[in-house]
Formats: C-alpha cells, sequence, structure tokens
C-alpha cells in the first residue's frame, strides 16, 4: 500500500562540510547518512560570546543590552514573551498520542481548549493519499482529548479497514478554541487488543540535491525508528532517529528508480529521478514560486504560518504538470519569531502539507526574509532587532539549513571580507544551504540570500549592525561572480537562472525597500559600527553587471516578495534610477527579464507606478504558479492560477 501523506516533528541541524561530504563517499557504499540534532535552549547564556559585527551591544546586571543612542534596551527573552502571548510550538505536539482499548488519547504539552478534527486514509491504491475527515470531531479540554475508534471508525466508516487489516493510519487537525487551524499531523496505529501507536513518517520524504548520479532523501517519523530505504533493489540501513537524511550515489543519469521507505511493517514505494547528462537538450519543466505565508483570512489560508490552501493546490499542479524540480525562494512561512520552538512549527506545518505531493519532485528552497530568526532588544512592536546569535542555534540561517536539505556549494560566511572586524573569530552566520547552485541539463541555477544576517528595522542598523532586506554582501557578491564565470566556460551550460527573494526592480508593494527604497542608496549593511562602501542601488547595479554584462548566459531573474506575478523586461532605455542620482550609471549590454512570482499564497499586493513601469509587460495578483519549458534554446513561461487552473499568460522568451 503506496502512502506518503505526512507530518513534521523535530528537526536537525546539518554541520556536514562540503569536505566531510566527499570524505565519506569513499568509504559508504552508496550513500550518506546526517545525523539528527534537536535544538534544546530557547534562551542566551550570558558566557555567549557577542559578535563583533555588531555594535552598542553588551551584557549589564546579567542581561543582554542595546545601547540605543543612551537608551538602554534589555534583550527580550522567551520568558518574557511567554508571560504575555498564548504561543504554540513544536514540541507541544511532540509524542502526544497514546492507545488504548478503543482509540486514540491525546495528552497536548500545552493546557488550551479547542476542537480535534480526524479521519482515515482510506485503503486503496493512491498516489497522493489523504485522509477524509469524519464528519463528527472532538473537544479538546485542558489539553485532552480521545478518539473512540472502535466506536465512531468502524463498519461503513471503517475506510482503512483497520477492523479486519489490524491496522490503520489516521490523520487529525488541533483548532484552537477560536477554530484558528494549529497543526496537522498523521499517525499510524496496530490493533490487537487494543490500539497501539507505532513509528511512521509524518513528513516527507522529499528529494533534493539531485545530480546525475546522485539524489538526497529527507523525512521524520514520529517516534525514533530505522528505516529501511531500498533504492534500486539495493537496501540502505538508517541510525536510529526521527530526523533521516541519506544521499544516494552511484546511480545513472536521467534515469527514474523506485525506492522504498519501510519502517517496521509499513512500506512507502515511490520513483525518483537523477538529473540528465549535463548539456542534454531534451525538454524538461520546472516550477518557480516563492511566498505563501499565511493569508488575511482563518482557515486553511492561515495554517498557523503559511497559506495552506494554496500552497497544497500549487504542489498538485506542479505534479499534474509532472514537473522536473521545484524552485521556491522564500517566505514560506510567517517567521519574525524569537522562539526557535515557535518557527519549527510553523516550518512543520508547511512541509506537512505539500509532504503528498513532493515524493517524487524534488523541491531546492531559498531564503527570504520571514525566515528571520530574531534577538528582540525592548519592546517587540518597535522592531530594534537583529539576526539571532549565537549564529550556529539562533540563527534564521542555522533553522533554515536544519529544516532543509540543499547544496553545500556556496561561499561560507561574511567572515573574511574586507569589512571583518576579527579574522579569527566567527563573526557571521553561515552560508552553507541557504546560497548555493545546481544544474539540471543545459540550465544552470544560482539561488542567492538578500536576507543574509537580516536586521528587520534598516533604521537601526547604523547603531547596531546587520544587513538591510535586499542587500546582496561582498563575499556573496564575489561568488556569485565566480559562478559565472564558471558557468559561462561551460560548454554544456546554454541558461543561467539566478534567484533571489527580493526584485532588482519592485513592481507592487515593495517600493519602499527591496533594492530600491524609494531611490535611498544610504540603505546599507553596517559592520562593526562602519557602514559598507556600497549603497543598495550601487549593490544592485553591480549585480547587473555580473548577471547581464559579463554574462551571455543569463536568462531570468526569478524573484519573490511582492505578493503578485510580474514579468519586466529591462534594457538600457529602462528609467532605472532616482531623478537626484549622480553617481554612475550602469549601462546595460543587452536586455534581461525579471519575473516576480511571490504569489503562492501571501497577502495579494497591486500594482504601483515606478519609474520602470512602461516595461513591465505583464502584472497579475491571481495566485501564480510559473512553469519553464525548456528545450536546446527555447524557453517558454506557463503561468497558471492553481486556485482556478486559469492561463495568465504563455510566452517564449
Amino acid at each position: 500500500m503506496n502512502s506518503f501523506n505526512i507530518f513534521a516533528l523535530q528537526t536537525k541541524r546539518r554541520d556536514m562540510s562540503k569536505k566531510t561530504i566527499i570524505g565519506f563517499i569513499p568509504i559508504v557504499f552508496g550513500l550518506i547518512i546526517v545525523t539528527a540534532f534537536a535544538y534544546q535552549s530557547n534562551f542566551i547564556n550570558l558566557d555567549v560570546s557577542i559578535p563583533k559585527s555588531l555594535s552598542n551591544i553588551s551584557i549589564d546586571n546579567d542581561h543582554f543590552i542595546f545601547n540605543k543612542n543612551g537608551e538602554k534596551l534589555k534583550l527580550y527573552t522567551i520568558e518574557d514573551e511567554n508571560r504575555t502571548t498564548d504561543k504554540w510550538q513544536l514540541s507541544q505536539f511532540d509524542e502526544v498520542e497514546k492507545g488504548n482499548k478503543d482509540g486514540i488519547e491525546f495528552h497536548f504539552k500545552k493546557d488550551f481548549s479547542g476542537t480535534l478534527i480526524y479521519g482515515l486514509y482510506a485503503y486503496e491504491p493512491m498516489d497522493y493519499p489523504i485522509a477524509v475527515y469524519f464528519k463528527k470531531h472532538e473537544k479538546i479540554e485542558n489539553g485532552k482529548a480521545f478518539i473512540n475508534i472502535r466506536e465512531q471508525l468502524s463498519g461503513v466508516y471503517d475506510l482503512a479497514l483497520w477492523k479486519s487489516r489490524k491496522k490503520g493510519r489516521l490523520a487529525y487537525r488541533v483548532l484552537d478554541n477560536k477554530n484558528n487551524i494549529i497543526f496537522n499531523k498523521s499517525i499510524s496505529f496496530i490493533v490487537n487488543e487494543g490500539f497501539t501507536i507505532v513509528p511512521d513518517i509524518v513528513w516527507g520524504p522529499f528529494l533534493s540535491i539531485q545530480t546525475e548520479n546522485k539524489i538526497t532523501l529527507k523525512f521524520a517519523t514520529n517516534l525514533k525508528c530505522t528505516p529501511i530505504v531500498s533504492v534500486n533493489n539495493i537496501n540502505y540501513d538508517l541510525k536510529e532517529s526521527k530526523n533521516h537524511e541519506i544521499t544516494i550515489i552511484d546511480l545513472d543519469d536521467g534515469k527514474q528508480y523506485d525506492y522504498s521507505i519501510q519502517i517496521g511493517d509499513i512500506i512507502h514505494k515511490s520513483t525518483l529521478k537523477t538529473a540528465p547528462k549535463t548539456g542534454n537538450q531534451a525538454k524538461f519543466t520546472f516550477a518557480f514560486s516563492s511566498d505563501s505565508r499565511g493569508g488575511t483570512l482563518k482557515g486553511e489560508t492561515n495554517t498557523k504560518g503559511h497559506n495552506a490552501d494554496i500552497i497544497k493546490k500549487m504542489a498538485t499542479l506542479a505534479a499534474f504538470k509532472k514537473v522536473d524540480f521545484w524552485q521556491f525562494t522564500g517566505d514560506m512561512i510567517d517567521g519574525y519569531k524569537i522562539d526557535r520552538d515557535e518557527m519549527e512549527l510553523e516550518y512543520t506545518n508547511w512541509l506537512t502539507s505539500i509532504s503528498p505531493f513532493m515524493h517524487s519532485i524534488p523541491l531546492n528552497v531559498g531564503m527570504g526574509n520571514h525566515e528571520v530568526l530574531m534577538n528582540v532588544f525592548g519592546d517587540p512592536k518597535d522592531y530594534m532587532s537583529i539576526d539571532g546569535f549565537p549564529y550556529d542555534e539562533r540563527s534564521g540561517e542555522s533553522l533554515f539549513a536544519s529544516f532543509y536539505a540543499n547544496p553545500i556549494n556556496g561561499p561560507d560566511s561574511e567572515d573574511g571580507s574586507k569589512y571583518d572586524p576579527d579574522y579569527k573569530s566567527i563573526d557571521f552566520p553561515s552560508y552553507k544551504e541557504n546560497v548555493y547552485s545546481y544544474v539540471y541539463a543545459n540550465m544552470a541555477m544560482i539561488v542567492l540570500n538578500s536576507n543574509y544576517w537580516y536586521s528587520p528595522n534598516h533604521n537601526i542598523i547604523p547603531l547596531i549592525g546587520g544587513n538591510a532586506h535586499g542587500y546582496v554582501m561582498d563575499n556573496q557578491l564575489e561568488w556569485l561572480k565566480s559562478e559565472i564565470a564558471k558557468f559561462e566556460k561551460d560548454g554544456n551550460i546554454q541558461h543561467i537562472f539566478v534567484s533571489i527573494h527580493t526584485p532588482a526592480f519592485p513592481n507592487g508593494g515593495h517600493s519602499k525597500n527591496d533594492m530600491w527604497y524609494n531611490g535611498n542608496n544610504e540603505v546599507r549593511p553596517w559592520i562593526a559600527g562602519k557602514k559598507v562602501d556600497k549603497g543598495i542601488i550601487e549593490r544592485r547595479d553591480e549585480i547587473l553587471d555580473i548577471l547581464v554584462n559579463k554574462s551571455e548566459k543569463f536568462r531570468v531573474l526569478l524573484t519573490g516578495d511582492e505578493h503578485n506575478y510580474s514579468r519586466l523586461i529591462v534594457n538600457q532605455e529602462t528609467k532605472r534610477y532616482p531623478e537626484n542620482w549622480t553617481a554612475t550609471k550602469l549601462k546595460l549590454k543587452r536586455p534581461f527579464v525579471q519575473i516576480v512570482n511571490g504569489a503562492a499564497g501571501a497577502p495579494y499586493y497591486a500594482q504601483e507606478t515606478l519609474p520602470w513601469t512602461p516595461s513591465v509587460k505583464k502584472f497579475s495578483s491571481q495566485y501564480a504558479l510559473v512553469l519553464f519549458n525548456i528545450e536546446g534554446n527555447k524557453i517558454e513561461v506557463e503561468v497558471i492560477n492553481p486556485n482556478t487552473l486559469e492561463l495568465i499568460e504563455k510566452v517564449e522568451l
């Protein structure tokens, strides 16, 4: 029985460097296993070193303090937040189910009242299994609930045939006392004299790091277990954990393989496919989107951190179109939290929503501003906030890397740049798995991070340090330059795509920031009390100089952030500067295309009027999935509303 409907529990941290991976391949035949790490601490110890890249932060009377022009603002802690905020965290749903003689008891790790909706998975062949919710629901009182499976889900309601098969799978949904959806989860059980919860997949498996001869599988289980992954009739035993990641190597290029994951007596089956040989001219399709954070309404449009209604339809459409991979670049979740456990719940919900559709489609994910995990000083409403430190535990970058498996081939960090205050210490977060590149057939994709070391309030950056929304810092820029040069020399690569969360030219919703800031070039990072040389518009031009003037193969800048779809053609005649601009203006040798597709479910933005508006060829506030159909030199863009299946546009570049 095939079953890939899922949820998530804990996360793990991937600390393997490129050297570690290379070292493992000759030793462990056919796989690499990355062990799990569960984040436990929700506070910053006073013995943690304050990064030297920041300014005006010190320890005073056993508190971290930000000195804002003489005003001492204390670090806003998890304990402070818990006293005033009714929060939801992933740990509150960890191993809360217990079987008894008639069904399943729920002992949530939070005292609350709400509603429990539930339903069985039907026992029938399904490529994308999703449970059918039962017509009744149960009350949650004092954080406890009970589903009487024997009484409620027997006879004509026994879709799983659990009574005869002595096992089944159940999905449940937790609503709070205002009917907000907080959490979705699936669990499996066996039946003897009573019901017993058994280990099974709760989110995933997801495919990633797809190359000609290897691919990575990543998934999580509700209980610790030792799954067996089988690919091409070869079995691989994974270590005991709740979090599982394995890279299968020594595969053939462009080949589809059957694979299975066995956990006890439960077997999940699907297929995976390696990338074709580099330079292959055959037709392929990839999907692009971003910005699925919660919508404005209740219900599935705001499933604790994301718009589950639209992202599920988007994943369904991607599966129906049989895309070869999906690039999703930022703002998956609401984020902007100080509590890692709370953001883990949001990431988990996002992964749960798309899991049924993604077990055969490789997923590549980039960071946006909403992926920030913050340290906040003073009143949180004032956003006196920075990227969380210590960077290996509390940064948005470290949390992001714990949930996704992306290539580890980008720059290390901004340590070692000319602005680094101390070459001997680590003063910046890592770029690992949030800046990277990959190749598929005759195309290369470069994924950048314009929200690295992000300080959400750009007005305080001169005082505290950090990076502004939309700015690509020096080491990342140098890496981009080297990647472009590498792919320019590669005769097998015909097309280069670059994906970054923030548009170079915003068109609807973000003219006040992105790479424009209403024409204010003064916005830039500050490091150790000093501003960097280049402002946001100058840095935009440096990026475009690399992509447009130093590359003949660069085709499209894929961006998000603005919750709409737009296609912009920029050339030398396009107005690109504020009226009072006196600095050098970049001369573009050729036109290029910018596509914004932040239309994966976040609240919409309408179009704005900006200097380059006459160059906008298409703008839509509909939800949108962008499909790129590539065959040899031909690139066709097909944009479809996943909510209505309406064709928004279809054009050849």
